[in-house]
C-alpha cells in the first residue's frame, strides 16, 4: 500500500514539475510589467501556484454540478498576459481583478448553453486545436533548450549538451524500461540533467536563500476590485476564448483515457473552471485553464488515474504556503526542462494526429486542418502579423493557439455544417424537380 502511495506521489510530482515553469512566468510577467514590489510579486507566484491546486482539484472530482472527472490539470490561461496588463496600465490592479470576477460569473452561467455547442468540435476540430497547442508549444521548448529567452548564454554547447542530454535519458529510459520507471522517465530525466547541470555551474539556488518558509495568503490583498466595462469585456471575450481551448484538451485527456465526454460532463467541466477563476479573482490570483503539457507527460507515461493529480493538487497547494520548498523547482536550468519539454510537447501533437486519424479525410476537413494547423504556426512564427489590428480583435488573433482554433471552428461551420444544409437543401430541391 505504502509503495503505491509512493508511486503516485512520485507521479504528482512529475506533473508538478511539468507544469511549474508555465505557471510560475505568468505572474512573473504580468508582476513585472505591472511594477509590483519584490514582496507583492512573492505573493502573486505563491497564490497563482497555490490555486492552480486548488483549481486542478475542482477540475479532477466528478460532483452532481462541478468537475469533469478526468486527470486535467488547470493553469493560469497565458491568453490573459496580455489583456491582464492592458488593463493593470489603464485602469490598475483592481480593475483586473473585478474583470476576472465578472468573467468567471460569466462562464458559470454560460456553461449549459456552452456545452450544447459541442457538435461545433467532431474530431477535425478538436484534433486540429491539439495538433495547433502542440505546434505552438514547440518554440517555447526550443528557446529553453538554448538556455531560455534572452539568456546571455543563448544556444552555447553547454545547453544545448544538457537539454539533448536530458532528451536523449527520457528515451533511454522509455526504450529499455516499462511499468513505473517509465511512467516517471520525464522526473527523472529532469533529476539527472539538474545534477549535472549543478556540476557545471548551471544551478543557482539563490531563490531558494531567498524565499520565505511560510507565507499566508489573504483575499483582496491588492485592495477591493473595481470594476471597468472595457476590462470586463475584455476578460470575458479571454475567458470565451478559454473555454474553446479547454474544449479540445478535454476531448484529448478523454481520448487517452478511453471515454466518452457528453454535454453535462462538459458543463460540468467549465463550471469548475468558472469557480476557478472566480477563486482567482478574490484571491488576487489569475483566470485558469486546462494545461496542455500535461496531457503531452501523461501520454508519455502511460499513467491516467486522477489519483496522481490529487497528489499534484496537493502539493501545488503546500507549495503555495511555503515559498522555499516551492523555488526548489526553480532551480531546474533552462535547458534541461527544455530537454523535456521536447518529449512532452511533442506526444500533445502525436495526440492530436491520432485525434485526426478518426477524421474522414474529405477535401473540405483536408482543408480545414491545412487552414487551421497553418494559421496557428504562422501567427506562432509571426506574431506581429496582425499588430495593426484593435487590441481587442488582436485577443483573437495574437495567439497561435487562438487564430488556428477560431479558423478550425470558422471552417467546420462553413463546410460541415451551413455546407451540409445547402446540401439538404439542394437535393430536396432536385427531387421536387424531378
Amino acid at each position: 500500500m505504502k509503495d503505491n502511495q509512493m508511486k503516485m506521489a512520485s507521479l504528482g510530482i512529475q506533473h508538478v514539475l511539468a507544469m511549474y515553469a508555465g505557471a510560475v512566468i505568468v505572474p512573473l510577467i504580468v508582476g513585472g510589467a505591472l511594477g509590483l514590489t519584490g514582496e507583492q510579486l512573492t505573493y502573486l507566484v505563491s497564490i497563482d501556484i497555490l490555486m492552480c491546486g486548488i483549481a486542478t482539484y475542482l477540475q479532477c472530482i466528478k460532483g452532481r454540478f462541478f468537475g469533469l472527472g478526468l486527470p486535467v490539470v488547470l493553469g493560469c490561461t497565458f491568453t490573459a498576459v496580455g489583456p491582464m496588463i492592458s488593463i493593470g496600465g489603464s485602469y490598475g490592479i483592481s480593475a483586473v481583478y473585478g474583470a476576472i470576477l465578472v468573467s468567471g460569473l460569466y462562464v458559470l452561467l454560460v456553461s449549459s448553453f456552452f456545452s450544447k455547442l459541442v457538435r461545433f468540435f467532431p474530431p477535425v476540430v478538436t484534433g486540429s486545436v491539439v495538433t495547433i497547442i502542440g505546434v505552438t508549444l514547440i518554440p517555447v521548448a526550443m528557446n529553453n533548450m538554448a538556455g531560455g529567452v534572452d539568456s546571455p548564454d543563448f544556444g552555447s554547447l553547454t545547453n544545448i549538451a544538457l537539454s539533448f542530454g536530458t532528451l536523449f535519458f527520457i528515451i533511454l529510459l522509455y526504450r529499455f524500461f516499462d511499468g513505473f520507471i517509465r511512467s516517471i522517465s520525464v522526473l527523472l530525466g529532469l533529476l539527472l540533467g539538474t545534477v549535472v547541470a549543478f556540476f557545471v555551474g548551471k544551478v543557482n539556488f539563490e531563490p531558494v536563500l531567498e524565499a520565505s518558509w511560510f507565507h499566508m495568503i489573504k483575499p483582496f490583498y491588492f485592495g477591493i476590485p473595481t470594476f471597468e466595462g472595457t476590462a470586463i469585456l475584455t476578460m470575458i471575450l479571454v475567458a470565451t476564448v478559454s473555454l474553446v481551448e479547454s474544449t479540445g484538451v478535454y476531448f484529448a485527456v478523454a481520448d487517452i483515457c478511453e471515454k466518452q465526454i457528453k454535454e453535462k460532463d462538459l458543463a460540468k467541466g467549465y463550471r469548475s473552471e468558472g469557480l476557478a477563476i472566480i477563486l482567482g479573482g478574490l484571491f488576487n490570483s489569475f483566470p485558469y485553464t486546462t494545461f496542455s503539457q500535461n496531457v503531452g507527460l501523461m501520454q508519455l507515461s502511460g499513467v491516467k488515474t486522477r489519483k496522481v493529480l490529487y497528489y499534484a493538487a496537493a502539493f501545488l497547494v503546500i507549495l503555495g504556503f511555503m515559498p522555499k520548498i516551492g523555488a526548489f523547482t526553480t532551480i531546474i536550468p533552462a535547458s534541461v526542462l527544455g530537454g523535456a519539454m521536447v518529449a512532452m510537447f511533442g506526444m500533445v501533437i502525436a495526440q492530436g494526429i491520432k485525434m485526426l486519424g478518426k477524421v474522414n479525410m474529405t477535401q473540405e476537413n483536408l482543408l480545414i486542418m491545412a487552414c487551421s494547423i497553418g494559421m496557428g504556426l504562422g501567427v506562432t512564427v509571426v506574431p506581429d502579423l496582425f499588430a495593426q489590428f484593435p487590441k481587442g480583435i488582436q485577443i483573437l488573433t495574437g495567439n497561435g493557439i487562438v487564430a488556428g482554433s477560431m479558423a478550425a471552428i470558422t471552417l467546420n461551420i462553413v463546410f460541415n455544417i451551413l455546407g451540409q444544409k445547402s446540401k439538404k437543401i439542394e437535393s430536396m430541391n432536385n427531387v421536387k424537380a424531378s
